[in-house]
């Protein structure tokens, strides 16, 4: 009988979002995209500086 190994579900999780990316930016041309991408960056970094900084590596 073989056993049968299941991925961590870490990697699900990066699956996922990869998809999820995917579905977002099908269709764009790759300047709407970098302007994706920038956008994104941006609300990124305004969440970090919102949250607190006690999970932030010195």
């Amino acid at each position: 009988m073989a056993t049968m190994t299941r991925e961590p579900e870490c990697v699900l999780l990066k699956r996922r979002g990869a998809e999820h990316v995917e579905k977002l930016i099908e269709g764009m041309s790759l300047q709407e995209q970098l302007t994706f991408w920038r956008k994104r960056t941006e609300i990124m970094l305004e969440r970090q500086k919102q949250s607190p900084q006690k999970n932030r590596l010195a």
